[in-house]
């Protein structure tokens, strides 16, 4: 992937979450840090070079942990994947040069950006699953539900719930693979700790991107708490108690049973 007329020459920084987690806010910082993250972007600040890209491989890429690629289907994602960062790419490809993306459904890929840039960061932006499966934002649900949930898990368990085992189910996977693949590439950041602890969440994405920006103005600049923060307490104990029982494990392991 080192071809000067597809990619250029310093890895990338991606950044990934399941939707509504806060990335928007994690993208800005990096733009403080000096990360070029394309011109073709959304409100959001998402790529949007990478959305056909998306929609057409997802799904596929989470039938392959039963059902393996094929040479010629992962030739053919590589290729698709390759034709949309031509797009994206920054204006100039010298070498050092910070560049990158926000898209939040890169977390699906995290393998594929592992082989094709060894030294790849990721940043993993984690949001109670709880307050997730309030969020308006349910586009990856409807998108991706098909491959990640059983049928009877789509048919008989209220939207809530199907939302919260979306967020455990890939949160665990780009957790795992992340700390296992990327090491000190990677890093997951909750956007709670954003929003409590800004300067010093703020500290570590800046160290992480090896930027001496000061953390406290980037916070003071970017950071609000919105009114949706923990709106799961507001919520019926009937559905929040399933909620809990539904992504136990993971909720435990992303800190989040004590909020």
């Amino acid at each position: 992937m080192n071809d000067s007329h597809t990619a250029p020459a310093s890895s990338p920084l991606v950044i990934g979450a399941t939707g509504g987690s806060g990335t928007r806010v994690v993208a800005r910082i990096t733009l403080r840090a000096g990360y070029d993250l394309g011109s073709h972007l959304n409100d959001a600040e998402d790529a949007l070079e990478f959305v056909g890209f998306h929609n057409r491989w997802i799904n596929r890429v989470i039938a392959a942990e039963e059902r393996p690629f094929s040479a010629r289907e992962n030739e053919q994602m590589i290729a698709d994947f390759r034709a949309a960062l031509k797009c994206h790419l920054p204006r100039h490809g010298d070498m050092g040069q910070l560049w990158g993306w926000k898209a939040p459904r890169s977390i699906y890929f995290l393998p594929l950006f592992h082989r094709l840039f060894p030294d790849v960061k990721f940043i993993h932006v984690l949001r109670d699953g709880r307050d997730m499966a309030f969020s308006k934002n349910q586009n990856q649900l409807r998108q991706h539900g098909s491959a990640i949930l059983t049928w009877r898990e789509r048919w008989f368990l209220p939207a809530p719930v199907r939302s919260i085992l979306l967020w455990d189910r890939m949160n665990r996977r780009a957790a795992r693979f992340g700390e296992a693949q990327f090491g000190d590439n990677y890093l997951a950041v909750r956007f709670e700790d954003l929003c409590r602890a800004p300067a010093e969440t703020v500290e570590r994405i800046l160290c992480f991107l090896g930027s001496r920006v000061d953390a406290q103005e980037v916070a003071t600049a970017e950071i609000s708490p919105p009114a949706t923060l923990f709106r799961w307490k507001t919520q019926p104990e009937t559905i929040t108690r399933k909620l809990t029982t539904a992504a136990a494990a993971s909720l435990r392991t992303f800190g989040y049973l004590d909020e």
